[in-house]
């Protein structure tokens, strides 16, 4: 190859990996902006009341699940999902997928968000009191 022709060729390489890394670095950045995490992705209206049952899994969702769902299950900006959405109405992730998600963790697949890891220390029937909890979220806001 001529001179001219191995420095364009180079100098279009030294672009190509500045553009990939100013690429991959780019969302790191704007995902960890602190004013842009955490903010309900959803309004949520709450039910007139909960159930016995449907309030130990508001407290069980609070303690290990609002973190990234936020509260209510409104999800969280930058953090998961809502809950609170026809994508998790009952027709479509049935009950036992959250005993799934609980125990297995999930592969990111509707969200563009990581994948949920498993959640430890709930037992069956916690999980069964936050499907509850959620499910009457979701009937309050017209998903059924």
């Amino acid at each position: 190859m001529n001179r001219r022709l191995m420095s364009g060729v180079a100098g279009l390489s030294a672009l190509l990996v500045a553009g990939w890394a100013v690429f991959i670095r780019e969302p790191a950045q704007i995902a960890t902006a602190p004013e842009e995490i955490g903010e309900a992705l959803v309004a949520v209206t709450l039910p007139a009341n909960f159930t016995d049952t449907e309030q130990i899994g508001a407290q069980a969702f609070e303690a290990k699940c609002a973190a990234c769902h936020g509260v209510n299950a409104a999800g969280r900006d930058g953090m998961g999902p809502p809950l609170v959405h026809v994508i998790y109405e009952p027709n479509h992730h049935g009950d036992q997928a959250f005993h799934l998600a609980v125990m297995n963790g999930v592969r990111s697949h509707h969200w563009p968000f990581r994948n949920m890891p498993a959640v430890e220390g709930l037992t069956t029937s916690d999980v069964d009191a936050i499907v509850a909890y959620v499910r009457a979220l979701q009937r309050a806001n017209g998903i059924n």
